[in-house]
């Protein structure tokens, strides 16, 4: 298995591990997200993909893609902070029937290094309470609690 950028050629593959994605969280919040669909199009993919302050990496098996990680550089700073450069992980995702073989640990680290690479202070991501899979995944690989978003739904 190779971790390396998405290309074009990989939209398809990267469509359907975005609608297992979807349905992880749709299942979990149908009040937020809606079943059958998913976070990019392919238009939107194809714009994505060069872009370099978006780069997206594919654990790929023979032509066969296994997981994604979606990045975007983030530059920090105001008057009350320092500032510094992130790589934000927007989603990251093995596909379901590949789960299990530490693709989703390569994929990660893979992007670890990246971002020390590019000169960047923090990796950070969002997951949603309700995924507690999602959650352990990432507590095993050292990521720590930075700051909680709340809600009250009305």
């Amino acid at each position: 298995m190779n971790v390396r950028r998405a290309q074009i050629n990989d939209i398809e593959q990267i469509e359907k591990l975005l609608y297992q994605v979807q349905k992880v969280h749709s299942d979990k919040r149908p009040d937020l997200f809606i079943p059958g669909k998913k976070k990019y199009t392919a238009e939107e993919l194809i714009q994505i993909i060069p872009n370099d302050k978006r780069p997206i990496f594919v654990a790929d098996e023979n032509g066969v893609v296994l997981g994604y990680a979606f990045c975007i550089f983030q530059h920090n700073g105001s008057n009350s902070m320092q500032t510094f450069d992130t790589l934000y992980i927007d989603d990251l995702c093995v596909d379901e029937n590949a789960r299990g073989k530490k693709i989703g640990s390569a994929i990660y680290n893979y992007v670890v290094d990246f971002a020390k690479k590019s000169g960047c202070y923090n990796l950070t991501l969002n997951v949603w309470a309700c995924n507690e899979n999602a959650q352990k995944f990432y507590k095993k690989c050292g990521l720590k609690v930075q700051k909680y978003g709340m809600e009250t739904i009305l």
